[in-house]
């Protein structure tokens, strides 16, 4: 099972492109908790060049409360990263972790439609931007 939804695009300012990524994630209710920089903490860290990748820490607060309700240590699995990395050809690639994959093998079938609506605004997020 494929773990991420992914899209590539060309094109783009990686800096407008981050803005358009949490923009759409505010449309579907999720807000940026984290942000980490990988090409800066891999310079800084390893002495390593890295294109521009950051990882967002996206939350949608209404269905965090849902999971964490019915299963406290689900906040292991919180938030829902979504990345953006350039890449050699120059396009930038969006990926967020999918919900369901990841969710697979709890256990717990209250979790499942959750995981599936979650997915859903994940696509969409994925989707929109351009």
């Amino acid at each position: 099972m494929k773990y991420h939804i992914t899209k590539s695009v060309s094109n783009q300012d990686f800096p407008l492109l981050r803005e358009k990524v949490i923009t759409a994630l505010k449309e579907e209710g999720f807000g940026v908790l984290t942000e980490i920089d990988i090409q800066a903490t891999m310079k800084k860290k390893l002495d390593k060049d890295y294109l521009p990748f950051v990882i967002l820490g996206a939350c949608n607060p209404v269905f965090a409360d849902k999971v964490l309700s019915i299963d406290p240590n689900m906040s292991a699995l919180l938030p829902c990263n979504v990345s953006l990395r350039k890449l050699d050809s120059g396009e930038i690639e969006i990926s967020a972790i999918d919900p369901i994959a990841a969710m697979s093998n709890l256990g717990n079938p209250a979790i499942e439609p959750l995981a599936t609506e979650v997915r859903k605004k994940l696509e969409n997020v994925v989707a929109s931007v351009q």
